[in-house]
């Protein structure tokens, strides 16, 4: 199974921003070590909790100093950027690494209403317009002209280069059929609300048409995931991550917590039931537990690769939980 990795850059209680894009940069060292196939890079905005706020600028940087793994964006999003300068970005990023840059869009706005007016510079948005904004987007990569006649005689620099693949996310199902009909990789984010379904990925697959960025149908899974050596261990340095999901649920995301801080952490039998239903979205277990379950959904629901997103508190269980995953899904 290939395995990759969806990185937040959290900020983790006690830590900075600085500090959480430097995680970054060891994670991705230490991926293309392990055999990590991807790395993707989030985008977040007006938020104290991730620093992931540039992913393509994030994404350079991890390229440069790795060979051999994929790096991309999970994902850039597109409302708020043009299609020149997003083919201009993925254009160049592909030419300093060629066949390892993966052009991942989303069409959530990364953020809250306040960002994306600033980020619009207090302009109205057109959500109906981001999957006609990545055809253009890869018709301008490929050196395709553009049909609307505000592209005529341009050129989106720099020219003639190795494409990266194209990518588009979702996590309802929503966008499956137009992610095919556009001839990309699906990327269904699992973790985010746990509504992913064998339907949702054959209307992917039936509808899916060739493209110059992506010959076949590919369908990839984020998973929330905390392994250890033991499922004492696990749920000790897990349940962090479950208090933040808990916060988030209540309308205030908090930073991730220390496990010696969750551990004696207040919670009411409600608070106890929401994280047990959560765990459909976080996988929570031993290496061994935790592989057979996504061999189990792979087998399922029929997807290709497998991307996960780890958040425990310090940076030696983050590093653990992906070398224990490698050790048991790349053997």
């Amino acid at each position: 199974m290939k395995i990759g990795i969806l990185d937040q850059a959290p900020i983790v209680k006690g830590s900075n921003a600085p500090q959480a894009l430097r995680n970054a940069e060891e994670i991705a060292v230490l991926a293309d070590e392990l055999g990590y196939h991807r790395m993707w890079m989030a985008e977040h905005h007006n938020t104290r909790n991730f620093a992931s706020t540039a992913p393509e600028i994030v994404a350079a940087r991890l390229a440069a100093l790795t060979k051999r793994i994929r790096i991309g964006t999970g994902g850039v999003m597109m409302m708020h950027y043009s299609p020149l300068k997003l083919a201009e970005v993925f254009k160049t990023l592909s030419a300093f690494s060629p066949g390892r840059i993966d052009f991942g869009a989303g069409r959530a706005p990364g953020g809250d209403h306040f960002s994306t007016r600033a980020l619009a510079e207090g302009r109205a948005h057109l959500p109906d317009d981001l999957y006609d904004k990545l055809h253009t987007t890869m018709q301008l990569i490929a050196d395709r002209a553009p049909k609307d006649p505000l592209y005529e005689g341009l050129l989106a620099s720099p020219y003639d280069v190795p494409l990266p693949e194209a990518w588009l996310l979702g996590s309802t199902g929503n966008s499956a059929i137009r992610a095919g009909r556009l001839g990309v990789g699906y990327s269904f984010a699992q973790f985010f609300n746990g509504q992913m379904t064998r339907e949702i990925f054959d209307a992917y697959r039936d509808n899916f048409e060739p493209s110059y960025f992506m010959p076949k149908p590919i369908i990839l899974v984020t998973y929330s995931a905390t392994v250890a050596e033991t499922r004492e261990e696990a749920e000790y340095i897990a349940k962090p991550a479950d208090l933040m999901r808990l916060s988030l649920m209540r309308g205030s995301l908090q930073p991730v917590m220390t496990p010696e801080e969750a551990r004696d952490y207040p919670l009411t039998e409600a608070d106890l039931a929401i994280i047990r239903e959560n765990r459909k979205l976080h996988l929570v277990g031993t290496p061994a537990e935790v592989a057979d379950q996504l061999r189990r959904d792979q087998e399922l629901y029929g997807f290709d690769e497998v991307m996960i997103n780890s958040t425990p508190h310090g940076m030696a269980s983050r590093l653990s939980v992906f070398r224990l995953l490698a050790r048991e899904l790349l053997r």
